[in-house]
């Protein structure tokens, strides 16, 4: 679907005639049918980055700039049935467009659309609302930080203090704790690579290019943050899994001990089970109650001593 914005009399118009899409200072296409794809083209004179461009992790492939404008293929964090996923966003940002093509509807730029709405002047300039689509991403990116942070804390008191908790339940939250933070670290980072380009390309203005500037001292003081995460991630995995493997212990340790202490039993019970003919206790009137007082006594002497040990 294509969206399709320009500022007139002060106030945001949204063209929906394709046929003007000469006229408008952002160009959004999100989810682009085949002919929405082949009319972005007819206005962008060159080949567009196809899926497999867009994955490369090669910075030359990924930014550049041609006598057309600056070309990014950057990442934006969503979700997806609940799981988070990053989606690859081209874009394309002349001196009189900005142009982004996604495969899928992000809920960054979904908001940016909404801004533009309010705030006509963002439309001004192209490499302005680059600046405010970045804004956008990088603000969702610390709340999403700051959110994973506040889970953690509820699972840490889950690993470290809840003697109840479900250890294998929180080691699938630690997973997938994990799984977000290094998403969010991979949109860091590549938005960090294209803002640091587009600051350096000399063609935002002086108020664009503070903004940048501002834009790469946040995420600089995100990464940190990111970091510890990443730190308390992997202590509460150990945490878990030592836990979960003293309890495994103290389970073997239990059969252990019940296994030592029916040993002697059953060797009692074996040599009194031998079919031979000549065994003096088969004939005694109390060789029965004796040999299980013999197989009792066998029993609890192994246990009393593991007591005292400590060991139960």
């Amino acid at each position: 679907m294509l969206f399709a914005y320009r500022i007139q009399d002060q106030m945001t118009e949204v063209i929906d005639d394709p046929e003007r899409l000469l006229e408008a200072a952002w160009i959004d296409a999100a989810e682009p049918t085949d002919e929405e794809y082949a009319l972005i083209r007819s206005l962008v004179p060159h080949q567009l980055p196809d899926d497999d461009d867009a994955d490369e992790i090669e910075a030359s492939t990924q930014t550049y700039m041609d006598e057309q404008g600056i070309h990014l293929s950057t990442l934006f964090l969503h979700r997806v049935e609940g799981r988070p996923e990053n989606t690859s966003v081209n874009v394309i940002c002349t001196r009189e467009r900005l142009i982004t093509i996604h495969d899928r509807d992000v809920p960054a730029i979904r908001l940016m659309r909404i801004r533009v709405r309010r705030r006509p002047e963002l439309l001004k300039e192209p490499t302005g609302l680059l600046a405010g689509l970045f804004e956008t991403t990088v603000q969702d990116l610390g709340d999403t930080l700051q959110e994973l942070y506040r889970d953690l804390e509820q699972t840490s008191y889950r690993v470290l203090e809840d003697p109840d908790a479900d250890l294998g339940e929180a080691l699938e939250r630690l997973a997938g704790h994990e799984n977000l933070n290094g998403k969010v670290r991979l949109c860091l980072m590549d938005a960090r690579r294209d803002l640091a380009f587009v600051w350096r390309s000399a063609q935002a203005s002086k108020p664009c290019a503070k903004r940048m500037k501002y834009l790469l001292s946040e995420i600089d003081a995100l990464l940190p943050h990111n970091n510890y995460l990443f730190e308390k991630v992997t202590f509460l995995l150990q945490a878990a899994q030592g836990f979960i493997n003293i309890e495994q212990n103290k389970i073997i340790k239990i059969f252990s001990v019940a296994a030592t202490a029916f040993l002697p039993p059953t060797l009692i019970a074996s040599i009194y089970g031998m079919n031979y003919q000549h065994m003096p206790e088969l004939n005694w009137e109390y060789g029965y109650p004796f040999s299980l007082l013999l197989m009792a006594i066998s029993a609890v002497l192994p246990i009393a001593y593991f007591k005292r040990k400590g060991w139960l």
